[in-house]
């Protein structure tokens, strides 16, 4: 609806993991170097982890895209399934075929990962939202980890998930799996406005957008204190504000609209809940006293005709 009111081609922040909005922070950088140094080098298990929302598919999603041809990738996004069901995702990604037991399974699986790894060719198991994964099917895991020839890995597997993959992980039933990570790595929330003004610039840029200045200073110091610097936070702000602020007519979304659209998703600052947000609060007015405050607003506004005696009365000394 509000495409055309701002300039824009398309939608610039919405919530699936289009690949071609990713915004490389340092932290995904790192990620994205571990990744290609993983599986260019045969290492085997690596294990990505990241809060909800800080891009962890739309990574995946990016750099299977740009992967050679010669790259088999079998992508499994959902955890919840069973050993044999695991197997049957595995085998059909995979194309392992004329199989009916697991034994059979693993030994076309074998044959067929030699075949390729002689070949020069790599093979790569990439599961999504693993910290869903049951104990039994993270076993089976380890037990592909075991194809290899003197000098690496015949498949490379890459974990990511939740930052409570780190405690599935640490079970001690899965100490030997723990053990074969070969590469950890975070993708981390931006770490302040100044990178959270050059994540929404860059989504406007991608979306078409004929200037980049649709959201005030103000608005965007007040998206990253609600979105906590999570890139889907900041999606889901900025596309409501862009509705709500298109619906008014105003060609900026400012920060009050922020401030209403936080509240309506609960996604208020701790600080600022339960205060009005026409209530403005001074951090330095914390540690002064009341007629500090005064004395402190004073200089803040200037004088005025009311303030032309002193604002605080002179106390007779004891």
């Amino acid at each position: 609806m509000y495409a055309e009111f701002y300039g824009l081609k398309e939608l610039p922040f919405a919530l699936t993991p289009d690949p071609r909005f990713i915004y490389f922070t340092p932290s995904h950088t790192e990620v994205m170097a571990n990744l290609h140094y993983g599986i260019e080098s045969g290492k085997g298990l690596v294990v990505v982890t990241g809060e909800v929302g800080t891009g962890k598919t739309t990574i995946l999603r990016w750099m299977m895209q740009r992967l050679d041809r010669t790259v088999l990738v079998a992508y499994i996004f959902n955890p919840r399934l069973s050993v044999a069901e695991f197997y049957q995702h595995v085998a059909t990604l995979l194309d392992v075929q004329k199989w009916e037991t697991k034994s059979e399974l693993l030994l076309e699986l074998g044959r067929a990962l030699e075949s390729r790894h002689s070949r020069g060719l790599r093979t790569v198991l990439i599961i999504d939202e693993a910290q869903g994964l049951s104990p039994h099917v993270l076993e089976e895991i380890r037990l592909l980890s075991n194809f290899e020839s003197d000098t690496a890995k015949q498949l490379q597997i890459v974990l990511t998930g939740q930052p409570e993959l780190r405690e599935v992980l640490n079970n001690p039933d899965l100490r030997q799996l723990k053990q074969r990570i070969a590469l950890r790595c975070v993708i981390k929330p931006l770490p302040n406005v100044e990178e959270t003004d050059r994540y929404i610039t860059s989504r406007l840029l991608v979306a078409g957008a004929e200037r980049t200045d649709i959201f005030s200073p103000g608005a965007i110091d007040y998206i990253f204190r609600c979105s906590d610097g999570i890139p889907r936070n900041i999606n889901n702000l900025c596309d409501n504000a862009l509705l709500a602020a298109y619906a008014a007519g105003e060609t900026v979304v400012g920060r009050s609209v922020i401030e209403d659209i936080a509240e309506t998703f609960d996604m208020l600052p701790r600080s600022d809940r339960g205060v009005p947000s026409n209530e403005e609060r001074e951090a330095p007015a914390r540690i002064f006293s009341s007629s500090g405050r005064a004395e402190l607003w004073a200089a803040g506004n200037g004088p005025t005709d009311a303030e032309t005696e002193p604002a605080v009365s002179p106390v007779p000394a004891e």
